[in-house]
């Protein structure tokens, strides 16, 4: 591994337990306050409409408890669904929630992976890629301005004052989510952060395009956060854990895959069950050791610099997701020294 030191993140859809949505809620936020504690870099929380995978289709809204629940993590979407907003007011709930927490904000941005959604909101896959151009083009433009004016194809402001800029300068942090090679060009050239959730040797081609891409548009060693996603699941044994994950990544599954079946699809890319997950290395469920090793495994074939773990899906418990977490943060993290805050 090579740029920046090695840090811990979580990544989370806040998909559906089967537990009561307050409670979901007001679980989630005790179990972020105890990440903050444990010197996580970064929360980052996934966008979904109509879909049981994502039961924060509004982020800055759950952002915001997030902001007053913590001290030092960082915390945001993991994306934004650009194309689903009107710029001017996302500019605003940047610069509030930049804010509100005395600049912890990342900004995650995407133009809308599942079709189904986005027809929702009567767009189709060729209207989302241009509409996610321009209101990225926006966002910068209003949160390093001001004033705003912005004459587009689909948005139009003129001479607009930014009363909230962030307080990060001169914007927050960019994240985004890549799948493929092709998409490591343009984020290197723009210098934006990106998560990939693919098997280790997958991420370190995905890596191997991005950092060649930022040394040639840049000249200098690459500063920003290489990121691969895991579920993770540890217990004091190996059994007690995979008898937890599976049916936990299972249900997960199948909040991902209900808008496609409803549709008479399947996403095919994600894995079909736990015991596909677990074969391709993207659930990571055992004992302490067990998963510190495959970490490790993993963090050297994938060059990785950053990990999102996954504590809390599907079925999980708050108190399993918490057990993980704590055994992670106690017998795990100790083997990678600086990737917790101290």
């Amino acid at each position: 591994m090579s740029d920046a030191g090695l840090r811990f993140g979580i990544f989370d859809h806040l998909d559906k337990s089967g537990a009561p949505l307050p409670t979901v809620y007001a679980d989630r936020l005790e179990l972020i306050e105890a990440y903050d504690r444990a010197g996580f870099y970064s929360f980052h929380l996934a966008e979904y409409h109509g879909s049981p995978l994502g039961l924060a289709p509004s982020p800055s809204v759950f952002l915001a408890a997030v902001a007053a629940r913590t001290k030092r993590l960082r915390f945001g979407p993991l994306v934004y669904t650009l194309p689903l907003y009107e710029p001017l007011r996302l500019i605003e709930e940047v610069g509030m929630l930049d804010q509100m927490s005395n600049g912890r904000l990342d900004i995650g941005v995407g133009r809308g992976v599942v079709a189904f959604e986005t027809a929702f909101f009567g767009l189709t896959q060729l209207d989302t890629p241009p509409r996610f151009q321009e209101a990225l083009a926006i966002l910068r433009e209003g949160l390093t301005s001001e004033r705003l004016s912005y004459d587009g194809r689909f948005w139009t402001h003129r001479d607009v004052p930014m009363e909230i800029p962030p307080v990060q300068q001169p914007h927050p942090p960019l994240w985004y989510g890549v799948g493929r090679p092709d998409q490591s060009q343009w984020t290197a050239e723009q210098q934006i952060n990106i998560v990939a959730n693919s098997e280790a040797d997958a991420v370190a081609r995905i890596f191997a395009v991005y950092r060649d891409a930022w040394v040639g548009a840049h000249g200098s060693p690459v500063t920003a956060k290489l990121g691969m996603a895991r579920h993770m699941v540890i217990a004091k044994t190996s059994a007690e854990a995979e008898r937890i994950a599976e049916p936990a990544f299972n249900q997960w599954r199948t909040s991902l895959a209900k808008l496609w079946r409803d549709n008479g699809a399947d996403p095919i890319r994600f894995p079909k069950d736990y015991a596909e997950a677990k074969a391709r290395g993207l659930t990571l469920a055992g004992s302490p050791a067990d998963v510190q090793a495959a970490l490790g495994a993993q963090i050297e074939a994938s060059t990785a610099n950053y990990v999102l773990c996954r504590f809390a899906f599907g079925s999980l418990s708050t108190a399993v997701a918490k057990q993980s977490l704590e055994l992670f943060v106690r017998d795990v993290a100790p083997a990678f020294p600086g990737a917790l805050a101290a």
